[in-house]
């Protein structure tokens, strides 16, 4: 601080989803289409945590206002969604089957988002909520990803 600069970290969830995303779930929806199968990998349970841009936004505003130096915080709304649901929404909104693929297929039919996509990515933001007040406001993931604008050519 004695040079005025004051750092901290905010962690983001893997999808970080909302109109204009270009990350993670656009990539899901890519393959979908262009394989013709919305697929998850084992049984889908493995989930992932989310947040909406602007939840985010709000977020890193209240970090630089009122955040401590060296502090974490996590932009986390939802805690965890399961991978099978994320693909039956996409499957859905296709209208594209939607099939479980052995951890061995993962890799040919995800090609290198196989490996995010199949890990278990829970977090929570409880700390982050106490220490700056922050409340997610704008829709989940689920919820977000059933907008037209996810899905419009």
């Amino acid at each position: 601080m004695t040079r005025g600069v004051r750092a901290g970290i905010v962690r983001l969830s893997p999808p970080v989803h909302g109109a204009g995303d270009h990350s993670f779930v656009p990539m899901l929806i890519h393959l979908a289409r262009e394989k013709g199968v919305s697929a998850y990998i084992g049984d889908g349970a493995n989930r992932w945590a989310g947040v909406h841009r602007l939840d985010a936004a709000h977020l890193y505003r209240l970090a630089l206002e009122q955040g401590a130096a060296g502090a974490r915080y996590h932009g986390v709304a939802d805690e965890g969604v399961p991978t099978r649901e994320i693909a039956e929404v996409i499957g859905r909104r296709l209208n594209l089957p939607v099939k479980s693929l052995a951890a061995e297929e993962a890799a040919d039919h995800f090609d290198w988002i196989a490996r995010f996509f199949s890990m278990d990515m829970v977090a929570s933001s409880a700390l982050t909520r106490e220490r700056l007040g922050w409340h997610p406001t704008r829709p989940g993931l689920l919820v977000d990803l059933d907008q037209e604008h996810y899905f419009a050519s």
